[in-house]
């Protein structure tokens, strides 16, 4: 294969895996109500398929570094995208609630893999252009995020049943996993030697936990947001159909956002204005559904979309945080793995006391409050500093 051919292949790639990297785990939000009627899931339980999203980054995201080092880059992906295809269309078909959330887990599995190696194949194809090459994932996964909010309630209501609005995004994996298989046949396995960096020597640096942290706390946010938003709406006079447009606007708000902030993160040599400026939106939008979430909802949505960006300038740092793909490899493991675990408090406590109150205001302060040590640890994580320097 050309090396030509073979960079456009990795492109494709990138952008169809990126593509398939949310729906398995949004796709839910809009038909959560249809999903609990059907399925007969509990508060509880629903608060738990939101938070599986965060619980298999946590899980897998760990394992990513340690399977591409044993199957290789391009296979992992390959991987990771069958077990997608596997479990969304495993679910869209299950009848009860423990089938529901085990194909969920599975597909989920799947996405938390890809998610972690996606910053090392930038590191390995595009070293030299890791801010293009995240603004291009990134941008391709908020189209995918974006899709799954507008799409899933009519192709449910066309259908005639939420199990078509889940199920389709299995065929969109589907498609995504064609230039893996291609590049698997020629793959790169992560190197393994004495100066690998494991799991554990990135815990015993500052940097690793705050990376973590931030991660962590972006996740938790967003993963909130998707996760529920679409029933608070619902709950705030909306339509499940102008529900999911809402959380949509949420979601395309960072499609332009996510191809400059990554090229404009990896120019800057200080990111932290860049960092709180972003944040910064999180308090209004929450401030303005504190109001009134029907009236406001439009400028909250845009706003709160806004603070979401905050997740392609982390990833983007990932990359730059690292001088080597496995270096990468290792911060985005730990980073991902930890972040994602604290991020599941996330999505099950707003349904805990969504559940126990009856209304979004202990909710939304909840979330608001908890920007502040996203923006505290943002500030120290903006500054310059590398991966492999502080294991000396």
């Amino acid at each position: 294969m050309s090396a030509a051919r073979r960079t456009a292949l990795v492109v494709v790639g990138l952008v169809l895996l990126s593509f398939n990297l949310r729906p398995a785990a949004v796709s839910v939000g809009p038909v959560l109500e249809e999903v609990r009627n059907g399925l007969g899931l509990s508060g509880p339980e629903a608060g738990l398929l939101t938070s599986l999203p965060v619980l298999a980054f946590a899980v897998f995201g760990a394992l990513a570094p340690t399977f591409a080092r044993l199957v290789g880059l391009h296979r992992s992906a390959a991987a990771s995208l069958v077990a997608v295809v596997v479990g969304l269309g495993g679910r869209a078909a299950a009848h009860d609630d423990v089938a529901f959330l085990a194909l969920s887990a599975l597909a989920l599995a799947g996405m938390a893999t890809a998610n972690v190696l996606i910053p090392s194949l930038v590191k390995l194809h595009f070293p030299d252009r890791v801010g293009w090459a995240t603004g291009v994932y990134t941008t391709a996964l908020a189209v995918g995020l974006t899709s799954a909010f507008l799409l899933t309630v009519p192709v449910a209501h066309t259908t005639g049943s939420w199990r078509g609005g889940l199920g389709i995004w299995s065929l969109t994996a589907l498609l995504a996993l064609v230039p893996w298989v291609a590049l698997g046949a020629h793959d790169r396995h992560l190197e393994r030697d004495s100066r690998s960096i494991s799991f554990g020597a990135v815990a015993r640096t500052r940097l690793g936990w705050a990376m973590a942290l931030l991660f962590g706390l972006q996740s938790l946010q967003a993963y909130s947001i998707f996760g529920w938003f679409a029933q608070l709406w619902r709950d705030n006079g909306y339509s499940p159909e102008h529900a999911g447009l809402l959380v949509g606007i949420v979601a395309g708000v960072s499609i332009p956002l996510s191809l400059w902030l990554p090229a404009l993160c990896a120019r800057l040599e200080n990111q932290v204005g860049l960092i709180l400026a972003v944040l910064a939106s999180y308090l209004v939008g929450y401030s303005l559904l504190l109001l009134d979430a029907h009236s406001f909802a439009i400028p909250a949505a845009v706003l709160i979309g806004i603070g979401c960006c905050v997740f392609p300038v982390v990833l983007t740092l990932i990359g730059l945080r690292a001088h080597t793909p496995d270096g990468t490899a290792a911060l985005s493991g730990f980073t991902q793995s930890l972040g994602y675990l604290l991020a599941a408090l996330g999505p099950f406590l707003v349904g805990i006391f969504y559940d126990s109150t009856g209304g979004w205001t202990t909710p939304l302060w909840l979330l608001a409050v908890l920007v502040l040590p996203l923006m505290a640890v943002g500030a120290y994580v903006g500054r310059p500093a590398y991966l492999e320097d502080q294991l000396r």
